[in-house]
Parts: structure tokens; C-alpha cells; sequence
């Protein structure tokens, strides 16, 4: 009976793990599926990090029972997913960031600052920590600052933002002015430290929303640089929504009931993301100049938006960071969704997250040197 026992048991984990990879492979496939075709798929997309633990459990497991041959299905698996995975972690050990700058090096910031938490002026929570979002900027002495989520306001008892940016050493900036209601303003802006020779924005087609991708051509020494920013379309889900995903991983409610809404945003995210990923692909594709790009996508390493976008540019966090690199503060551990990339002309010498909970995400810097 026994015997019989352990063969079953055997062949469950066999069938359960054939399964696993299976979907693991599958998740491997989303950054060349077209979320308006494939959009049911797209979802794997989060869903890889888990996995790809789960996939590693198994070849663990199997090593541990002595079934090597079992743990080629595992094997064979991470091998197929390798660009997945070389997306999704960065290979190697944590390192202090320096934060002395070395010659020729341009140090870039890029920030989703959640409309720096407070519009209207007061001495609440939120206006205090606005004041520690500048003092985290200032320290960072960075050449050029990408932020998005950007909001200032002309009205007397709101915030005008801009201004104290500039005050701590931007003389030079550019923002699209997109009203977002009477006298205030919301859109990515760059700020730099160097002139700033030409200007441009690319709206995204619609239905998704108005988000414009930003340009500044750079005067850096002898050289002109390409800086592009844009923050893509969220998920859109509201505080309703979180609690919906708090009750799914509580089970005090029906599943299907609480995922009907999230669902539909997700679907309707993924594929707005697709049609805006395909912009800045074609946009930083003719660039006259080497490229920098700093970017809130709104999406995982492991989505067709981010395969899109970065193309043959760089990602400055695998060539520098560690680990999973999460930089949206809530929900899961494993959303790294905010990105500098380069192209190939610039070398990434250092990369910091500063995990900070200001913002509900993690601002990023990045050190690069344009080749000679």
C-alpha cells in the first residue's frame, strides 16, 4: 500500500510540476504577444516572478529526493526562459552608491512623485512630506531630473512646483502645461542642469489617456543628448479595487465577484500600454542624438510593454542593480515598473533605489558616461 502511496505521489508531483512549467513557459512568451490580441495572456506577465519561484522550488525538490532526471523538466524550463529571467532579476552583488560624482559622468534621476502628495498649501502630513520629497531630490545632486506625476498650480493657495525645483540649481526645464483642472497643471517635466536646445511631445493615440511622451536635446560639453520621459497608462484601480484584492487574498468574498472589475482594468491597461509602448518605439528609433529614457511604464520586465520600449536600449538597473529591484511601494514586493534605459553610446557606471516610502514609489538614479 505503501509502494502504491509513493508512486501516486510521485506522479502528482510529476503532473503538477509538467503544469507549472507549462504556465511558466507560457508567461515567457507574453513580451512578444500583442496585449490587444493576447490580452488573457498579458496577465502572466505579473504573475511571473511567482512562477518562477515555483519552478525553482521544483528543481530544488527534485535534486533534494535524488531524481535528477526529474529535475531537467525545471531545468529545461529556466533555460527556455532565460531572456524572462535576465529581464526580471539583476545579476549582481549589492553596492554602495557613491554619491561623489566622477568626471564626465551625468547623473540622472527619474521620479513618479505622485503630484508631490499635496495640491493645496498647508502644514498637514502630506505638505511635510512634499518638503522631504525636494530635501531627497537636493541631496541626490543630480544633472537631470525626469519626474512624473507632475503637478504645479498657479492659484495662490496651491503649490507652484516648479519654482523651488529650479531654485535648487535647474535653471532649465520643460513641461507640456496639460491643464488638469482651473490653474493647475499635470504632465512629466525634465529639469537640467545644462541648456536645453530644442524641445518636443508625442501625444498617444487615443482611447488611452493623455499622456504625452516628452523631449529635450541636451547640451552636455561638446555633445548633444536625446532625453525622453513619459509615464504610461496605470491600471487605474481605486481604493474599491484594493480592497477587492484584500478580500480575494482574505477569501472573506467571491472571487469571481471582486475580480470582474480588476480584470477589466488590467485588460484595458495592458492593451492602452500596447499602443503606447509602439509610439516610443517608433519615436526613439529615429533619435538623432544618443538616448537617454526615463520612464514610469507602469508595467513588469516580463510584459510586452517593456520588451517594446526597451528594444535595443539598455536597462540601467540590470546593468548595475541588484536583485528584483521592486519600485512601486504597495501591492507586491515584486512590481519594478518605473525604468532609466540608455542606448548604447552611454556607459552605466552606477545605479541607486533609494527606498524611501515619500512618494508610493521609489525614486531611481542613475550615474552613465557617454562614450568617447
Amino acid at each position: 500500500m505503501s509502494s502504491k502511496l509513493r508512486l501516486f505521489t510521485k506522479r502528482f508531483f510529476i503532473i503538477v510540476n509538467i503544469i507549472v512549467v507549462a504556465v511558466f513557459l507560457l508567461a515567457c512568451l507574453v513580451p512578444w504577444l500583442s496585449p490587444k490580441t493576447w490580452w488573457f495572456i498579458s496577465f502572466l506577465g505579473l504573475a511571473f516572478p511567482f512562477l518562477l519561484f515555483i519552478v525553482l522550488l521544483f528543481l530544488v525538490w527534485w535534486l533534494i529526493v535524488l531524481k535528477p532526471r526529474l529535475a531537467l523538466i525545471s531545468a529545461v524550463a529556466l533555460l527556455l526562459g532565460y531572456k524572462s529571467i535576465g529581464a526580471f532579476l539583476a545579476f549582481h552583488s549589492p553596492r554602495a552608491f557613491n554619491y561623489k560624482k566622477e568626471p564626465g559622468t551625468l547623473r540622472v534621476v527619474s521620479w513618479n512623485v505622485a503630484r508631490f502628495l499635496e495640491l493645496k498649501r498647508n502644514n498637514n502630513e502630506g505638505s511635510m512630506k512634499r518638503l522631504k520629497m525636494f530635501d531627497l531630490i537636493k541631496q541626490q545632486d543630480a544633472d537631470i531630473l525626469c519626474l512624473q506625476e507632475f503637478h504645479t498650480s498657479l492659484k495662490p493657495d496651491c503649490y507652484d512646483n516648479i519654482t523651488p525645483i529650479r531654485e535648487l540649481g535647474y535653471p532649465y526645464f520643460y513641461f507640456s502645461f496639460d491643464e488638469d483642472g482651473d490653474q493647475h497643471y499635470y504632465s512629466s517635466i525634465i529639469f537640467s542642469k545644462y541648456p536645453i536646445l530644442d524641445t518636443g511631445l508625442v501625444r498617444y493615440p487615443r482611447p488611452t489617456l493623455p499622456d504625452v511622451l516628452l523631449f529635450t536635446d541636451i547640451k552636455y560639453n561638446n555633445d548633444t543628448i536625446r532625453l525622453y520621459t513619459t509615464h504610461l497608462q496605470s491600471n487605474l484601480l481605486n481604493k474599491n479595487d484594493f480592497e477587492r484584492l484584500n478580500k480575494i487574498k482574505s477569501g472573506d468574498d467571491s472571487i469571481v465577484s471582486n475580480s470582474k472589475s480588476i480584470l477589466s482594468k488590467l485588460k484595458r491597461g495592458s492593451i492602452n500600454r500596447g499602443i503606447q509602448a509602439k509610439v516610443i518605439d517608433e519615436v526613439v528609433d529615429v533619435a538623432p542624438y544618443p538616448v537617454l529614457l526615463c520612464a514610469d511604464l507602469n508595467d513588469v520586465p516580463n510584459s510586452y510593454t517593456y520588451f517594446t520600449v526597451r528594444g535595443d536600449l539598455q536597462d540601467a538597473f540590470l546593468r548595475k542593480g541588484a536583485g528584483i529591484g521592486r519600485t512601486y511601494a504597495s501591492v507586491s514586493p515584486t512590481l519594478r515598473i518605473d525604468y532609466i534605459f540608455t542606448d548604447e553610446r552611454f556607459k552605466v557606471k552606477q545605479f541607486n533605489r533609494i527606498v524611501k516610502r515619500l512618494s508610493d514609489h521609489y525614486m531611481l538614479v542613475a550615474d552613465v558616461e557617454l562614450k568617447k
